[in-house]
């Protein structure tokens, strides 16, 4: 199976209520979503099978979170950097810096760093 993944941009990721949706969706879905939550920015990355990712991206716009980008789009993960997840459902790290770690530990450190501007 051929695994996507997507990244996603907010203003912040502050409301509970929209993250147990969200969780909800990670588990009905059946894919693995990283947020960084608590405050500005609010980064979200979901991977699994490109329906799952596909819809999963779609909740979230339908959460209307303030300043919505979807900064990569749901795509196939390169075949160099596929790492099966011990898991699935959704997950949230505090700070960027955690965030940036968790993508290190993927092999898409680069990926992410486009998704974001940073590179």
């Amino acid at each position: 199976m051929t695994l996507f993944h997507a990244l996603i941009r907010t203003h912040h990721i502050t409301s509970r209520k929209k993250v147990a949706h969200l969780r909800k969706a990670a588990s009905k879905f059946d894919c693995y979503a990283l947020l960084r939550s608590g405050g500005c920015p609010g980064i979200m990355y979901c991977k699994g099978s490109e329906e799952a990712v596909r819809e999963w991206v779609g909740t979230v716009q339908r959460l209307r979170y303030k300043d919505f980008q979807l900064a990569s789009k749901p795509a196939p993960i390169e075949a160099k950097v596929v790492k099966p997840e011990q898991r699935t459902g959704l997950f949230e790290v505090e700070s960027v810096q955690e965030f940036a770690a968790a993508m290190e530990a993927r092999g898409i450190s680069e990926w992410w760093k486009r998704g974001m501007e940073f590179a």
